[in-house]
């Protein structure tokens, strides 16, 4: 084994931790608890060391697709080089640092993707069109739909003839639904990615189509029966820890999306060497998100969940069902997408119900996105000159 290949990926593996820690302490780390934080559910301290145990097992469980996606699929022809490497990490968390010391969330997608593109152009590579039309359909569509869904569940939830006891428990009964036919690895057939769902349907003599069907129907009702007892029984009490419950499945989806931008472009340097498996990639990139989500997602959560608006438990709900129905599908499709757009666009569209534009912080959001579009053209920018002057 080339002592000098080893060397420049341990070099690049620090690079990607540093880069893994920035997405602990900022979108990965700070947004699936925001709302919760906003609400009065939980405290910022404990909401930050929730997130970065469920941000390590998302990343470690359902990291692999979005990593394939940002390390080999956004240029082709091309594969990049250590020092490519450490320059995509060194400028997409450079700028996510410098989001984090502002508290203008800064997208990690929009960085890393504009520098992983940036570099392998750079280096004489071809644009994935295919791939680019379909991040740039997630993009866009996300603030529509997002905030679509997050304006219906808070246009219904405070209306005096759907009572909460039912309306709550049947959003609680759609997600935990969609948790079964999530993919995990090792529940496959062949010992590869399986669904709970799938994995069930082979315990049974039944059709397995009409098996896995069953199994996520009584789950859905399973789900929405515990809920509807405990909202019954305590009203705010049962609201808050069904916000609990679904910021932990949005910070477990962000840290299964969050951690390929980190760990992503290392994957190609990782083939080289034989000892390094796409696992432990992983795993060295949810340690590093647990560690920032721990030391350096306070100020980030602190940022969204006070400075947009004031979210009650109903906003808070309306605002992470969306956000968790989005991550989990731009996990499937194995698609970069930014959580802060995510949460933000849920915010507006829940708040847009509520109040209206009163209850938005309109030059914030105006901002945000500025930031959004500004790192992207940024990031790509500085890593297309970079790489053509050193390489």
């Amino acid at each position: 084994m080339d002592t000098t290949v080893i060397a420049l990926f341990v070099v690049a593996s620090l690079a990607s931790l540093f880069m893994a820690w920035v997405v602990g302490a900022g979108s990965s780390g700070a947004t699936p608890f925001a709302p919760a934080v906003g609400a009065n559910a939980i405290s910022t301290m404990r909401a930050a060391f929730i997130v970065g145990i469920f941000g390590f097992l998302g990343a470690v469980l359902q990291g692999a697709n979005v990593s394939e996606a940002v390390g080999r699929g956004l240029v082709e022809g091309v594969s990049l080089p250590a020092t490519g490497v450490i320059l995509v990490l060194l400028i997409g968390a450079g700028l996510m640092a410098i989001g984090i010391y502002t508290g203008y969330p800064i997208a990690t997608a929009f960085t890393v993707t504009g520098s992983v593109v940036g570099v392998g152009l750079a280096l004489g590579g071809a644009p994935a069109w295919a791939k680019y039309q379909q991040i740039g359909l997630v993009w866009v569509a996300t603030p529509f739909v997002g905030g679509g869904i997050a304006y219906l569940i808070a246009s219904v939830l405070p209306r005096a003839d759907v009572p909460e006891r039912f309306s709550v428990p049947v959003l609680a009964g759609l997600v935990g639904a969609v948790v079964t036919t999530l993919d995990f690895p090792k529940l496959g057939a062949d010992g590869g990615p399986g669904s709970v769902s799938g994995a069930a349907a082979r315990w049974v003599s039944f059709e397995p189509a009409v098996a896995a069907s069953g199994t996520t129907l009584f789950v859905g009702l399973l789900v929405a029966a515990l809920v509807h007892w405990d909202v019954a029984r305590d009203r705010e009490g049962g609201l808050r820890r069904v916000l609990l419950a679904l910021g932990s499945l949005v910070a477990f989806s962000a840290g299964g999306s969050q951690v390929g931008l980190a760990v992503g472009p290392l994957l190609p340097l990782a083939d080289q060497i034989d000892a390094v498996s796409t696992f432990a990639v992983l795993f060295g990139g949810g340690l590093g998100i647990l560690v920032g989500s721990w030391t350096g997602a306070p100020r980030m959560i602190k940022s969204l969940s006070q400075d947009y608006s004031s979210l009650g438990p109903r906003r808070s709900i309306a605002t992470l069902v969306p956000s968790f129905l989005i991550a989990q599908t731009a996990v499937l499709l194995g698609v970069p997408v930014s959580f802060n757009e995510v949460i933000v666009s849920g915010i507006v569209g829940s708040g847009a119900a509520v109040g209206g534009s009163d209850v938005v912080d309109t030059r914030k959001i105006l901002l945000t996105v500025g930031a959004w579009i500004g790192s992207l053209l940024l990031a790509f920018a500085v890593a297309y000159v970079t790489a053509t002057a050193l390489m």
